[in-house]
């Protein structure tokens, strides 16, 4: 078969003048910072006097202190788990389970194609992977799409429509009944997989007989087309292989991607009237499907792992008003599945040791919380001494964001790793906000993007 697919790292690069214009203005906004925090010296010491003169002052800086230590001290941990980590090695055609593919689409166009083509070049058994592709009422042209690859892959490939736009989760729910394999995997609709993905993805249940789901490693698909996907892939080789891999040593990975993740069947079917009837607030839940889904596993006291070498390549905002709005998306899922999880957490929900669980748990339920105590710092430190708020923020982008660059750099490119930096700024200076929003609107329904409205 005539290869109809080309992963973006076999794509060419281009010179990117935009883009060395961004990574030299962020080297020159750190310099600048450690100039004026150089300069600015005496009034950072005027500005601790003035704390440290009230009762509020000191209980304030008490309070930040104590949380710095536990960041730091949480990142050690992390950092420790990380060493513990190792990724399952792929099992033989015998030993593979039978998999069910799900692909739910909603106006991806020719995407969609590209996606069901890599996934019939994948290096698996055809015997024992069944690929279902499911249109969610699209608009646009992508069941024509669908229609074409199924033409070409014929039986390989079973195709379905729903009769009006219902939402990701439905369009899944349908596939997870219509499958029949051991193994269900879940792809979006924008995602390239690697030959070898799939059948690394899976066998951990194989030699695993606690592992409930396993989570995929995302990069970025559309890194060479603009800015922010360039930052976005430094930020989620960070996510993905650093503090996934820590989660997996604690089998407790606590979101399975929606681009790429399998799920033992048995453990989907006991929960998933629960998960399609899910409600928040009396409002029936439409986003965040991956996460509810990994909760109720995790629930369930099955392990959640991470599979660092199955590696799916996915589309992301190139734009600020899609990059929000997707982060509004997650953060509102965040809220909802902590608020879940902390009914859980605490309790016997799994055999062996649950503090690694806990800890991770805890950690992120703090960042949560605080975000409104620290946007009011923040808001009465601009107000206040607006250039000791820049400088200082600066300055700890610098020393803060280095080891996602080393990080980046140590696995994959010196220079494209420099994007750590631009997206700490981008994230301190333009998204700040989206946590303490997600929390006030998290309540709201709707995709967001996608051409999806929002429902209060």
């Amino acid at each position: 078969m005539e290869n109809k697919n080309t992963l973006p790292l076999q794509s060419k690069k281009t010179t990117d003048p935009w883009g060395i214009t961004v990574l030299a203005s962020t080297f020159l906004l750190m310099i600048g910072a450690i100039y004026l925090v150089y300069v600015f010296q005496s009034d950072f010491d005027q500005f601790n006097k003035e704390r440290s003169s009230s009762i509020i002052g000191l209980t304030f800086m008490a309070i930040a202190g104590f949380l710095f230590f536990l960041k730091a001290a949480y990142f050690v941990y992390v950092l420790f788990r990380y060493f513990k980590y190792k990724p399952i090695a792929s099992v033989s055609d015998e030993e593979l389970p039978t998999c069910t593919v799900i692909v739910p689409a909603y106006n991806e166009g020719k995407q969609v194609y590209d996606t069901l083509i890599s996934l019939d070049e994948s290096n698996f058994p055809e015997q024992k992977l069944q690929i279902i592709s499911i249109d969610d009422g699209s608009a646009d042209d992508t069941w024509e799409w669908m229609k074409k690859a199924k033409n070409i892959l014929g039986d390989r490939l079973e195709i379905y429509q729903q009769p009006e736009n219902k939402g990701k989760r439905h369009a899944l729910y349908r596939g997870f009944n219509l499958g029949t394999g051991e193994v269900f995997i879940t792809v979006d609709s924008d995602s390239i997989v690697d030959p070898d993905t799939l059948r690394i993805l899976v066998s951990p249940f194989v030699t695993n007989e606690k592992c409930g789901a396993v989570a995929g490693n995302i990069r970025v698909l559309n890194k060479e087309k603009a800015l922010l996907p360039k930052m976005l892939d430094v930020s989620f080789v960070l996510s993905f292989e650093f503090v996934r891999s820590a989660e997996s040593s604690l089998n407790s990975v606590l979101c399975t991607p929606g681009a790429l993740a399998a799920y033992r069947s048995t453990a989907v079917f006991t929960c998933l009237p629960e998960w399609i009837n899910q409600t928040f607030m009396g409002q029936p839940s439409d986003i965040g499907e991956d996460r509810a889904m990994t909760n109720m596993i995790l629930k369930q006291g099955y392990h959640v792992l991470f599979q660092k070498n199955a590696v799916a390549y996915t589309n992301v905002p190139e734009e600020y008003t899609g990059l929000y709005k997707m982060f509004i998306r997650w953060g509102r899922s965040n809220v909802r599945e902590n608020i879940q999880m902390s009914k859980y957490v605490f309790k016997n929900f799994r055999e062996e040791t649950k503090l690694g669980t806990r800890i991770l748990f805890i950690n992120q339920s703090l960042k949560i919380i605080m975000s409104y105590p620290f946007l009011i710092f923040m808001l009465f430190f601009i107000l206040s001494h607006p250039l000791l708020y820049i400088s200082s923020t600066l300055l700890s982008i610098l020393i803060l964001s280095s080891f996602p660059v080393i990080f980046y750099a140590n696995k994959y490119d010196f220079k494209e790793a420099f994007w750590a930096y631009s997206y700490s700024i981008l994230y301190a200076f333009g998204l700040f906000w989206i946590t303490p929003y997600a929390i006030a609107t998290a309540s709201r329904r709707g995709w967001l993007t996608r051409g999806l409205p929002e429902k209060k």
